[in-house]
Formats: structure tokens, sequence, C-alpha cells
């Protein structure tokens, strides 16, 4: 029998025990302890691209469990995702959905749009719905170039796989109510590659200052947000040198704006 194009098909077939959504799964608590959570991811778009980032931080429960956690990733060459929810089950769903993009390209000898790429993820998380009826949820956001329009595009997603194209920028996670507060305010529509980084930066830290359970930049360990940027060149994950200099002029900056830069009136 042909595997197929889908990766995720194929493995359904022969090994299904290795799909996440497929392994017994706990409830969201063990023995009374809280599995890691991932918490707030921002995108905003930019002329011919996008960019994501991510804070840091994983939580169980009240506790910080890890001050240095990714949450941002390269899909392909021209995409990237995030994941906020269950650390574990996000992680091997990023991995897998990475698997499923090269796996599609290699059989086919073409990749997908940038369309069909969000279209497979949905389905993928339509697959951990059982998984995430038992508190296991993961919720992923998707961006990347479409060549098709020269641009930058951004899906979200909820637990049931609904897909849904977010406009010119989005957040998701437990401090998504304050980021995008920050993104609405900064965005504008001639934003340059990094302007679009710097206001990412600047609403995760809006997000850090009102959420618990996300990190803001730690300048002492020189733990920064993930910044990474699409375009028609492909993914470029910024250097922590370069995000560590956006994140020491916005703390610098706060020393005399506390609440972060105003949008003009008009």
């Amino acid at each position: 029998m042909s595997p197929g194009s889908s990766f995720t098909d194929f493995l359904s077939a022969y090994s299904p025990d290795l799909l996440p959504a497929r392994r017994p799964g706990p409830a969201a608590r063990i023995g009374g302890e809280e599995l890691r959570h991932g918490t707030t991811i921002v995108a905003v778009t930019f002329p011919g691209g996008v960019a994501m980032g991510g804070d840091r931080r994983a939580t169980m429960g009240n506790v910080i469990a890890q001050r240095d956690i990714e949450k941002v990733f390269r899909a392909d060459e021209f995409s990237c995702i995030a994941m906020a929810g269950t650390a574990g089950i996000g992680i091997e769903l990023v991995r897998l959905f990475q698997v499923e993009l090269e796996h599609y390209e290699k059989m086919e000898g073409r990749t997908l749009s940038l369309e069909g790429k969000a279209n497979r993820l949905a389905t993928m998380i339509r697959g951990n719905l059982a998984m995430a009826m038992q508190g296991l949820v993961v919720v992923p956001l998707f961006a990347g170039y479409d060549e098709e329009r020269d641009g930058g595009r951004i899906f979200s997603y909820d637990a049931a796989g609904g897909k849904y194209e977010e406009h010119d920028f989005h957040s998701i996670g437990s401090g998504s109510v304050f980021a995008r507060g920050a993104l609405k305010k900064l965005w504008r529509a001639d934003l340059s590659p990094a302007d679009a980084a710097l206001v990412c930066v600047q609403a995760l830290y809006d997000a850090a200052d009102d959420d618990s359970a996300t990190g803001g930049p730690d300048l002492t360990r020189r733990i920064y947000p993930v910044i990474a940027s699409v375009t028609a060149d492909g993914f470029r994950r910024l250097p922590d040198e370069e995000v560590g200099a956006l994140a020491q002029a916005v703390v610098d900056a706060r020393y005399e704006a506390p609440g972060g830069p105003t949008a003009p009136l008009r």
C-alpha cells in the first residue's frame, strides 16, 4: 500500500501508538501535580512577511517550571509555528507537523501552499480532541510567507481544529489579552521587519506585566523572547544578541514610560 503524501496518515496506519493523540494520556494533573504549560505567543504581519514571538516561561500551576522553554519553531522554509498549552503534547505536535511537511515535499516533489499547510495542521489538531477533553489542550499559532500574495499570513486554531485566518496581528495564550492590546496600539501597515520584531517584544513585555504565567525578558540570565521572521528569503530566527538588544531598549524605555510607547491620536 502506498504511504501517500501524509506522514500522519502513514503513522496512523502502521504505528498509531506513536501519535500524540493515540497515547493513553493522564488528565491535566498527575498525582496532584500540574503539567507544564507554555503561554503567550504573538504574531505581526509586515509588508512582505510576518514576525512571530514567544516568551520563555513554562508554568506548573502557580510555580515557574522552566524559564527558557522555546515555543516558536521553524515549520519549514517559509512558515513557522508556535504553541500554547500543554507543553509536552505541544512540542510533539510541532515535531510531527515538521515531519508532515517534509514528508509531503519528498513524496510529491513540491511544497504545500501556505493554505494547505494550515489545513494539514487543523486536521492534526482535530486528532488531538480526545486528549483536549482530558485537559491536555494544545493551541498552536501558524504563520508564513504566501508566495501568491507576496505577504505574510497568520492562522489561529481552537482545540477542536477550527482554523481561522487572522489579519495584521494576533496573540494566543494566557497573556494574549494584554499582548493584543499592545499589538493593536503599535501595529502599522508599513512596519519594517525590525519594527515588527520590536512590536513583538513590546507586546510580550506588556503581557508579562499583567499575566503571571508570561515571562518577561530576563536580562540578568540573558534569557530573551524567541523572535522569528518569515519572508520571501525564508525563515529566520533572530539571534539572541539581536533580541537582547531589543529587550534592553524596551526595558530602558520603560523607566521613562512604564506603560510603554503610546500610539498617536488621529
